[in-house]
């Protein structure tokens, strides 16, 4: 009696196991989706490549592509595999989460060693990308202007051609025709730096907590791995 109802706490402690894992996926499996759409809605309306000339490929729409694509097929077969307890599928979703929290930490110290090499790039790209700007009539900085309620990279004066201050209208909190007009004055380089400054705590809390999810996810699906190779289903 009492080994019956050990195994059937068993049962039930593994099947509240696996269907948690199906609702996680699942829940992951939908913010991919999210992203993928709003990365093609931002294809479809304007381009980002212009802010980054060297690395134009990765625009803002083709880093949410692939961002999203990679979590729809990572949370698909997590979801897959615990729904139907199909071996294979579990270890090739703890394979690619495991890849995937790998190249976050990656990513993370990379940024933390070459903080200042990364920022001296940036500036001069972004300096690059406004001053072909300048002989556009309208151009994706207008949209981050807008966006952010900034102007120019530091401030409005990177809008300054041949000795005259010629900024676009987005530069602007309502319209440029008053005098003087009433331009934001911060930059969005500068706006951006500012921002994640301020909020490094939360952005570093939101990356730990982000891994900690992954390593439980990781430790479902083995867990779950285990079991089915215990009981002799094998691959479904």
């Amino acid at each position: 009696m009492g080994e019956n109802h050990t195994v059937t706490m068993s049962q039930t402690c593994l099947n509240c196991l696996k269907y948690t894992l199906c609702v996680f996926n699942f829940i992951c499996w939908l913010c991919g989706v999210c992203v993928m759409g709003f990365a093609i809605y931002l294809m479809t309306t304007s381009t980002y490549a212009s802010l980054v000339p060297s690395l134009s490929s990765l625009n803002v729409a083709n880093v949410l592509i692939i961002a999203g694509t990679i979590v729809t097929c990572v949370s698909f077969l997590g979801f897959l595999g615990a729904l139907r307890e199909n071996r294979c599928l579990l270890i090739s979703f703890f394979i690619l989460l495991f890849l995937v929290m790998l190249l976050q930490l990656a990513m993370a110290i990379l940024l933390l060693i070459y903080e200042r090499d990364i920022d001296l790039f940036l500036e001069k790209e972004l300096k690059q990308s406004l001053n072909q700007a300048k002989h556009n009539a309208t151009s994706d900085w207008d949209n981050v202007q807008r966006l952010l309620h900034c102007c120019g990279i530091h401030n409005s004066s990177d809008w300054r051609n041949n000795s005259r201050l010629h900024f676009p209208n987005s530069c602007c909190k309502n319209d440029c025709t008053s005098n003087p007009p009433d331009i934001w004055p911060e930059g969005c380089y500068t706006k951006l730096k500012d921002w994640f400054e301020k909020n490094f705590l939360n952005v570093g809390v939101g990356v730990i907590i982000l891994c900690i999810i992954e390593v439980l996810g990781m430790c479902f699906s083995m867990t779950l791995f285990c079991h089915i190779s215990r009981s002799g289903l094998g691959f479904k």
